[in-house]
């Protein structure tokens, strides 16, 4: 099939930005060089401490203050404090530059009243005598003001206390300070509209091993319990099989795993709950998370332990806990598995691939500086509402997540704002997210996504500034719709160039993902677990056979295997008589087996015994479905086939995925894996011309064919290396 043309509105375009460092930091500011990746902004700041000694405007005596601080037609204003004549704001007011229409900056201070508030005093400054501050330069030291009344006068009593000074976007007060694009926004609402910078919980693989369980008492005991245990921590609940002996001291031997975050607060709890009672609760413990042994070590568990199951009546209540002589245990694995990485993302999608233990976490190996500038073009969201886009963006990479300040009412916001990581694997991708903020003025709805980004780390040159608009592109019921154009810059710098190289040989996820591997089905019930938690808080094997030789089981059949492979390198012109002799000595091995009466129908194949009714309805219902038939009943058939469709589609990805991992080797959209393979091409051409080959496939075969002393228990450098080539699937919608 042909692709489909090409549209230029979708495509990536390269910008301009006159940023100090795509120009050099010659002549201009010394903010340039830490804050170099964004256009700067100018900004009169206004930095309200306090009030002292104010006077009393009510017939009561009584002073109920609040400051105001105009500049033209822009107003920002701070709560009122009642009955308090030195009360304490610490609030800061950031007017840009641009919007200033005039150049005289009043403060004052209004007493609060029901019908009009009441003039106390002010203060009054010039635009070009605020002085300027530069970052790194320490913050302006507040000063005290004298008050004066509505003719400019003196008042007998009254200070105020404040700083005021030009800056830009890379002054700390920035992120607190209100801004005077948000207007429009009432105080109360001014939290979502601000700059945050937030660190996701550090979070670990619990592992509950239920083992077993002594004299358990069922509420009926004329018949035997059909025990089953249930695990749940902070919302995960899950149950074990049956047990694989029932009755009162029951055994199941199997292994649940969930996810905790840290401070480790929450408990689990444990219930041996009677199948054959309805699922009636026969006792109940709670364990603190924090008291569970944590695990960094890759073979050696933690040492099993009984736990007292106590009536659900008295479970939680230390004094009926020591009244009740209830007696029924259970035997519990516990371990906070920490050599793991918890995986909250796709793996070609990751992020972070850190272990969660502190002592096996690697160097980092560089640093990524990410601007984000603007954005152009973008959709009016609010358009019903007669208003255009309250947008934001957010950033996130590793435990990292940054959020810019919300442009009220903007269709071409101007962010600038910069925020910077630390790398610890270039194998990574960055996600930054447009989206329009619906908690503002009162609203309390779920914000729209209008797009994303993603960027791999891996793709980007070394010291290089990438600036880029990036087509924000959605796909809705009606189609592929682009929302408008994200405007960012974006530099990677390495720091050990060594460490970095080294990581394309070492496996992607930590150690204990090989040497103790969880399995499949669990991976995306604790991805979704880990994704949970986030939003609260805000291959291929080779076959047996051969594996059994190289892993030394059968040690004089592995032998022959060497004698018969040094043979056929040393004399390649036995292989193909060797092979057809390999053949005709199973088919003769294969006699005795041969059948001795016709083949006819086999049940265990068609598997007929364990067909369920509906499965039997579906296969002997006519085609078309007929009209009559339930809605329900065609609604379930039709998820079950999306799902099949879906695990269909997850394996033809997947098989894209390595083809595309293929032509990435010399295709240079890497650049450093794509040097590193065409370096070692090279230095294997030399080898192979100059080196006999029957040595090379010697060598080989003996490497694969190796002790297990030998070998390690993670993927080897070239399975390592082909996985962390990219493919194509961060650039899917």
């Amino acid at each position: 099939m042909l692709a489909p043309a090409r549209k230029p509105e979708y495509e990536v375009v390269e910008t301009t930005p006159p940023l100090a460092a795509r120009l050099g930091y010659w002549g201009r500011d010394k903010t340039a060089s830490t804050y170099d990746m964004v256009e700067p902004m100018e900004y009169l700041y206004v930095s309200v401490v306090r009030a002292m000694d104010l006077p009393v405007k009510d017939v009561t005596g009584s002073l109920d203050p609040y400051i105001e601080v105009k500049i033209g037609n822009y107003k920002g204003v701070t709560k009122h404090f009642e009955k308090n004549q030195n009360p304490v704001w610490n609030k800061v007011f950031a007017f840009s530059k641009e919007m200033l229409q005039t150049s005289l900056i009043e403060v004052t201070v209004k007493d609060k009243d029901v019908s009009k508030d009441d003039f106390v005093g002010k203060v009054t400054f010039e635009v070009p005598d605020v002085p300027t501050r530069v970052p790194p330069d320490s913050p302006l030291a507040a000063q005290s003001y004298k008050l004066l009344d509505k003719e400019g006068q003196l008042l007998k009593r009254g200070d105020i206390m404040l700083a005021i000074w030009m800056g830009t976007q890379a002054d700390e007060a920035f992120p607190r300070a209100w801004h005077s694009d948000a207007y429009t926004i009432n105080e109360n609402d001014m939290i979502t509209t601000r700059s945050k910078v937030y660190y996701a919980p550090r979070m670990y693989y619990l592992r509950v091993h239920v083992i077993a369980a002594q004299d358990l008492v069922p509420s009926d005991e004329s018949k035997p319990p059909d025990p089953i245990v249930r695990v749940e921590i902070a919302g995960q609940g899950r149950t074990t099989r049956a047990a694989t002996r029932k009755g009162v001291n029951p055994e199941w031997n199997q292994e649940l795993m969930y996810v905790a975050c840290e401070p480790l607060n929450e408990y689990i709890c444990v219930s041996v709950e009677d199948n054959a009672a309805g699922g009636e609760t026969i006792g109940r413990c709670l364990i603190p998370v924090k008291d569970v042994p944590k695990r960094v070590e890759t073979t050696k568990l933690t040492d099993a332990k009984w736990y007292v199951l106590q009536k659900v009546s008295v479970a939680g209540n230390e004094e009926d806990q020591k009244k009740d002589k209830f007696a029924s245990t259970v035997l519990l694995r516990l371990s906070i598995d920490t050599g793991y990485h918890v995986l909250d993302e796709s793996i070609h999608l990751a992020s972070d691939l850190q272990p969660g233990a502190g002592q096996l976490r690697k160097t980092s190996v560089g640093i990524l500086e990410l601007g984000i500038l603007g954005a152009w073009n973008l959709q009016k969201m609010k358009g019903k509402e007669g208003k255009l886009t309250d947008a934001y963006c957010v950033a996130k990479y590793g435990n990292k997540w940054v959020r810019t300040r919300t442009l009220v009412d903007n269709l071409h916001p101007l962010w600038n704002e910069q925020y910077t990581w630390d790398v610890y694997d270039s194998c990574t991708v960055i996600t930054i997210g447009v989206f329009d903020n619906n908690h503002v003025n009162g609203r309390d709805g779920k914000d729209q996504r209008m797009g994303k980004v993603r960027i791999r780390l891996s793709t980007l040159e070394t010291d290089r500034v990438y600036t880029h608009a990036y087509p924000l592109l959605v796909i809705t019921p009606s189609g592929l719709k682009k929302n408008g154009e994200l405007h960012l810059a974006i530099r990677f710098t390495c720091t050990a160039w060594v460490h970095m190289l080294a990581q394309y040989g070492r496996p992607l996820l930590p150690k204990m993902h090989y040497i103790q591997p969880i399995h499949i089905k669990h991976v995306e019930l604790l991805r979704h677990f880990a994704s949970t938690i986030h939003e609260e808080e805000q291959g291929q094997l080779p076959p047996p056979w051969f594996r059994d030789i190289c892993l030394w089981k059968k040690p004089l059949t592995t032998l022959l295997v060497h004698l018969l492979l040094v043979t056929l390198i040393c004399y390649p012109e036995l292989i193909f008589p060797t092979l057809f002799l390999y053949l005709f000595s199973i088919g003769m091995w294969n006699y005795r087996l041969k059948p001795r009466h016709p083949p006819h129908m086999d049940a265990a194949l068609s598997q007929a015994e364990g067909a369920t009714s509906d499965e039997l309805d579906e296969e002997f219902e006519p085609f078309p479905t007929p009209q009559t038939r339930v809605l329900d009943i065609v609604k379930m058939r039709y998820d079950r086939i999306r799902t099949v469709a879906g695990r269909v589609q997850t394996v033809s990805a997947d098989m894209a995925i390595q083809g595309e991992r293929i032509l990435c080797l010399l295709s240079w959209r890497d650049p450093r894996a794509t040097a590193i393979f065409t370096a070692f091409s090279f230095m294997w051409a030399v080898l192979l011309y100059i080196t006999p080959f029957q040595i090379i496939a010697l060598l080989i075969c003996l490497s694969v064919l190796r002790h297990p002393r030998f070998r390690y228990k993670v993927p080897p450098i070239l399975v390592n290396f082909f996985k962390r080539l990219p493919s194509r699937s961060d650039s899917l919608l």
